[in-house]
């Protein structure tokens, strides 16, 4: 695909997962590695990145106005696709996956392709619990949500309290910063930051690397080309956790 010009394509079909998350499937097939993001138009709204649920699907939540648009389409609107841009995740040995909320959609398609051997899964209420089904099928699942209406009553960082997280190889993260930022911290007081793999969502403008928008400080990495996934190595010493920058480029705190 050119990076540059957006594929127009038809959605096909829509599956509701809750009043404010549906999944989108679409007519163009996307050759992708888990953990890759397209740029999605929205004609007359924006374009917005999103992660790539599969090779012809993305999954939305309504956050903003380009989000809230894509959740009023119905089968038969056209979007644009560009991509699919950055890296994904490279796993190897007994594999752990944590996810939260939305974070939840670009670990699908690693857990499917993937020999992963166990998921932490959170959300806020049951109701927001993304692809159990397809996550409990393919390997263990562990689940937390706020209010307790499935699985442990609180936060998924505290299933972590529940594992053996040195025994796994690789650990896979993707969901709000904040919760991420707190996977990070409690990886690096038990020694093992090396292993882990986060998956970054930032206000992005081009997709390619060329406006900098996506830069994250100290070091200008740019999360459209050199992430989203990046190592807990490299977060530890960054900008991650605790501010971003919006649309103008002004740095806001991370809530």
């Amino acid at each position: 695909m050119n990076s540059l010009m957006p594929v127009i394509s038809r959605i096909t079909g829509i599956e509701a997962h809750s009043p404010f998350i549906r999944t989108f499937y679409f007519d163009t097939l996307i050759p992708f590695e888990p953990g890759q993001f397209v740029m999605v138009w929205i004609p007359g709204i924006d374009e917005i990145p999103m992660a790539l649920s599969s090779e012809s699907s993305i999954t939305v939540q309504g956050v903003g106005d380009a989000t809230a648009a894509l959740l009023g389409c119905v089968p038969g609107d056209r979007i644009g696709i560009r991509g699919p841009f950055g890296n994904g995740f490279s796993v190897h040995g007994r594999t752990l996956v944590i996810a939260g909320g939305i974070g939840a959609a670009p670990m699908l398609p690693l857990v499917r392709r993937r020999n992963i051997e166990t998921v932490l899964l959170g959300a806020r209420t049951s109701g927001d619990l993304l692809f159990t089904h397809e996550f409990s099928a393919a390997c263990t699942l562990e689940i937390a949500t706020d209010d307790g209406s499935a699985g442990h009553r609180g936060y998924v960082i505290e299933l972590m309290d529940t594992i053996d997280i040195p025994g796994y190889d690789t650990i896979c993260v993707c969901g709000p910063e904040r919760m991420m930022h707190r996977v990070l911290q409690n990886l690096a007081k038990q020694g093992v930051a090396d292993r882990s793999q986060f998956s970054l969502h930032r206000y992005m403008k081009c997709g390619v690397g060329v406006c900098g928008s996506c830069c994250i400080d100290p070091g200008g990495l740019r999360v459209c080309r050199d992430g989203p996934v990046f190592s807990g190595t490299i977060l530890l010493e960054s900008e991650f956790g605790h501010y971003a920058r919006d649309a103008s480029g002004r740095r806001i705190r991370i809530p």
